[in-house]
């Protein structure tokens, strides 16, 4: 009975069928692949190209120090992405397996072992890896040849015979692969919890009280937490009179911000359930409210990512306002605009970058809602048969994404606040300040307040982009068809 494993065609993930990568959701996680291993080979080859630059100038280039802060920089950046991509990655396999509870179950009613079905997700997710990481390879090695005859064209001291073929791309195509199998494996986890008699029925996400009645769950995301606010504290603290303190702040970031992402479940929720008040009491916001709330699962993961890249940007954007406004404090009299230049470049180019994980949360959610409508076919066609016309229906779904992103935006602005501050304090709080050369002590504060208006506009844009799809997809079944669908 061990072979029955491999008998269900649309889902087989060997042999020359490999219909299930058009299933929804398969197409976008091979996306987030691609961007990310593009971006992490884009980082190599301008670090290698920037050291080569430097290398090849009059001045400085004997010294290796500025090249190894970019090359710091490239490292970090391309690990950010990849933990947004794992993380995106891993929601998107939860909710494709919570709608084939059904199909898992029949296969363990005919004797298909739990084991044997993640491990047929996790080939899945290996072969959406190693399709999105060749993707992006391609596609990072045409645009950074792109950029390197950009660069001839400007530069001065253009490094003759550079080449593109860096041996450390390997790298982030390596990552992003074996990060994509590794999230699928991790997202698959329910699979081991699907019984046989659930083929008889249709549960597909877990409810609110299914998800609270399990508090052993949380606990690793509470030990998480706790440890990464120690930590934050503990930079702050040291970076008082050592700039140390950030590598240590960074740790407690992760450490934090890991474990809100896995209890997201359990944080998320509350947030969701206050902006719900803020939509109105008419019936078609209360069923929005409600379903964001009815299944914490499915719209904690739509939620996570979007926090995600909105903290990264608002944090980065934070931190060097505060470290621009240090510097300002220290200098005397009129300063003209030209003094921050190089400083608002370098800023902007890392908001860019930054930005990059945004956009693969982005495409996360945007995946993830049109996931969810997909697997509310029976839930929206017994909503239409009861008398709910195709306006209402589609303005139900568009106030759900509208709902999801605006508690995602919050949540974001507010850790982004707060990280970005701790990563400024804990790096500058040592610096000598003028006129005695004293320590600044505490840093306050600065928000940027352009990059936060973009933050909005981009999520009021992202959030009709994200149900543009699944309103569409809403209306089209006919409501008989849709509460007759499996």
């Amino acid at each position: 009975m061990t072979a029955v494993a491999t008998v269900v065609p649309e889902t087989a993930a060997t042999g020359p069928r490999l219909g299930w990568l058009r299933d929804r959701g398969m197409g976008a996680s091979i996306l987030v692949a691609a961007l990310s291993a593009a971006f992490g080979v884009i980082l190599v080859e301008v670090t290698a190209y920037i050291g080569a630059v430097l290398q090849a100038d009059p001045f400085i280039g004997d010294s290796g120090t500025l090249a190894f802060i970019v090359g710091l920089l490239s490292v970090l950046l391309t690990a950010v992405a990849m933990y947004v991509a794992a993380i995106v990655t891993a929601n998107t396999f939860a909710t494709i397996i919570a709608g084939r509870t059904r199909q898992i179950a029949l296969m363990r009613l005919i004797g298909a072992t739990a084991r044997s079905q993640r491990a047929q997700v996790g080939r899945q997710g290996f072969i959406v890896g190693v399709l999105g990481a060749g993707i992006g390879l391609l596609a990072g090695l045409v645009l950074a040849a792109v950029g390197v005859q950009i660069g001839a064209q400007f530069l001065d001291n253009d490094p003759s015979g550079f080449s593109l073929a860096q041996p450390f791309i390997a790298l982030p195509v390596i990552g992003v692969a074996l990060t994509t199998w590794a999230a699928a494996w991790a997202g698959s986890r329910r699979v081991l919890s699907v019984t046989p008699l659930q083929a008889l029925g249709g549960s597909v996400e877990r409810t609110h009280d299914e998800v609270s009645g399990k508090a052993g769950r949380h606990i690793g995301s509470w030990i998480l937490v706790i440890a990464g606010a120690v930590l934050l504290a503990a930079g702050v603290v040291i970076g008082l009179v050592s700039p140390l303190g950030v590598v240590v702040a960074f740790l407690g970031g992760i450490l934090s911000f890991t474990g809100l992402v896995l209890g997201a479940v359990m944080f998320m929720p509350p947030v969701l359930r206050l902006v719900g008040r803020l939509f109105g009491s008419g019936a078609t916001a209360r069923l929005a409210a409600e379903n964001a709330l009815r299944y914490p699962e499915r719209s904690s993961r739509m939620a996570i990512g979007v926090v995600m890249g909105v903290t990264l940007v608002t944090m980065f954007a934070v931190a060097l306002e505060s470290a621009k406004r240090l510097m300002m404090s220290q200098v005397t009299g009129e300063i003209p605009e030209e003094f921050f230049a190089p400083f608002d470049a370098f800023a902007s180019i890392m908001m860019v970058l930054v930005a990059v994980s945004a956009v693969i949360a982005a495409v996360g959610l945007v995946n993830l809602l049109t996931i969810g409508v997909v697997q509310r076919r029976r839930e929206l066609g017994l909503l239409r048969s009861i008398g709910l016309s195709n306006a209402q229906v589609r303005t139900m779904v568009l106030l759900e994404a509208t709902h999801i992103t605006v508690t995602a935006t919050l949540t974001g602005l507010v850790l982004g606040v707060v990280y970005g501050w701790i990563a400024a304090q804990s790096l500058l709080g040592s610096v000598p300040t003028l006129p005695e050369f004293t320590p600044a002590g505490l840093v306050a504060p600065q928000i940027p307040w352009i990059p936060v208006v973009i933050i909005v506009v981009a999520t009021a844009v992202l959030t009709l982009v994200a149900a543009a799809t699944p309103t569409r997809l809403a209306t089209r079944v006919a409501p008989v068809e849709a509460l007759a669908a499996d």
